[in-house]
């Protein structure tokens, strides 16, 4: 019977569909986190009988046909990129990106990852680092006798010195934009790299045309949001239910038509 099967691929859609839903509410309140939406595709039709043969000798034909179908099947895993909400942390070395963009990180092997969460702060040479450690490029260093950190929306670094009484630049921070953002293939840790589904990466600074700016002492929450995961997970329950029903009613089917047999 086709609806074991197909019933059966129901349950196995629903089950990824709460596993990207729960990765998502696990996330609420990770840095820079954005969501991910499971969609789906149809399988492939049988045809029974098709939409357009002919019925009769006289030349009528069939208007719609007999297609049955096979079940279901996950198209894609889309993530979406939308802004999330900003929160202000007061650290001089947070940043958060407003609009297009991701700042752009050195792996210890020498890679280039990239990264919406803005949670900065430096090292003990006094480089800006990620939290997992991870230099920003272009590469900035903070002196030490640093008393004040300005980051403007630009992108410039400015730090103030006793021996000085006016800010001095440091460094800039830039950005990456891709063509593609949700092509990006996702490596942990926040961080992105460059598939061949985002297209290279195109960099320049914070708020030249198509690049976003930067707020300095806030950092961008995830773009989750609790109601509409919840909505989602119960519907997903609520379909994952409905399709082991139909396997019991296809199964209680089978047993009757064999005791008519017997």
């Amino acid at each position: 019977m086709r609806a074991l099967s197909t019933a059966a691929t129901g349950m196995a859609a629903q089950q990824l569909n709460v596993e990207v839903i729960s990765n998502n509410i696990a996330n609420m309140n990770t840095v820079g986190f954005k969501r991910q939406r499971a969609e789906f595709q149809d399988l492939i039709y049988q045809d029974m009988a098709k939409a357009g043969a002919q019925t009769s000798d006289t030349g009528s034909v069939a208007p719609t046909g007999i297609q049955i179908g096979s079940g279901v099947k996950t198209g894609s895993i889309y993530r979406i990129t939308s802004q999330g909400s900003l929160t202000q942390t007061n650290n001089k070395l947070d940043v958060a990106i407003q609009g297009r963009g991701y700042l752009q990180v050195q792996l210890p092997s020498g890679e280039t990852a990239y990264t919406r969460a803005g949670n900065l702060s430096v090292n003990n040479n006094g480089q800006i680092v990620t939290d997992q450690g991870y230099q920003v490029i272009p590469q900035v260093t903070i002196p030490a006798d640093a008393t004040d950190i300005t980051i403007s929306q630009s992108g410039q670094v400015q730090v103030t010195q006793p021996t000085s009484t006016t800010p001095s630049q440091v460094g800039q921070l830039q950005l990456a934009t891709f063509i593609n953002e949700a092509g990006l293939q996702a490596q942990g840790d926040n961080l992105f790299q460059v598939s061949g589904a985002s297209g290279p990466a195109v960099v320049g600074n914070p708020g030249a045309p198509g690049f976003g700016t930067l707020m300095q002492g806030y950092t961008e929450a995830s773009n989750v949001d609790a109601v509409t995961e919840i909505t989602a997970l119960i519907g997903a329950q609520r379909a994952y239910e409905m399709n082991s029903k139909v396997i019991s009613a296809a199964d209680q089917m089978l047993a009757t038509a064999a005791q008519v047999k017997s």
